[in-house]
C-alpha cells in the first residue's frame, strides 16, 4: 500500500495507529503529530488493514465524533488519552503493573 511505503510504517506502527484510531479520546491530529498521517490517510489505512464489516463499524463510530477532531472538542477535553492510561513514550504504552 502506498501509505505504508510513503511513511515507512512497520507492523508495530500500523498496530499503534489502528489502536489510536479506535480510541475515542485520541484525535486524528495526535496521529498526525506522531506518525505524519492525515485523517484521510488514516481512513485509507484502516480500510486496507481491517475487514470490511469492522471498518464500517469504525467509520460509523468516528464520523461526527467531536473527540476525534481537535477543533470540535470542548474545552473540558484537554488530553489525548484517558486519565487512567499511563504515559505513552516512543509510541509504546506503559503497561499497568499489578
Amino acid at each position: 500500500m502506498k501509505i505504508i511505503k510513503k511513511y515507512n510504517l512497520d507492523d508495530r506502527a500500523i498496530d499503534r495507529i489502528i489502536q489510536m484510531a479506535w480510541e475515542d479520546r485520541t484525535p486524528f491530529e495526535a496521529i498526525e503529530i506522531q506518525f505524519g498521517l492525515k485523517e484521510d490517510e488514516v481512513i485509507k489505512l484502516m480500510k486496507h488493514e481491517m475487514r470490511l464489516n469492522n471498518w464500517k463499524k469504525w467509520r460509523a463510530r468516528v464520523q461526527g465524533r467531536k473527540t476525534k477532531h481537535q477543533k470540535l472538542r470542548t474545552t473540558e477535553v484537554e488530553r489525548f488519552r484517558c486519565s487512567r492510561q499511563r504515559s505513552i513514550t516512543s509510541n509504546r504504552i506503559s503497561k499497568k503493573k499489578y
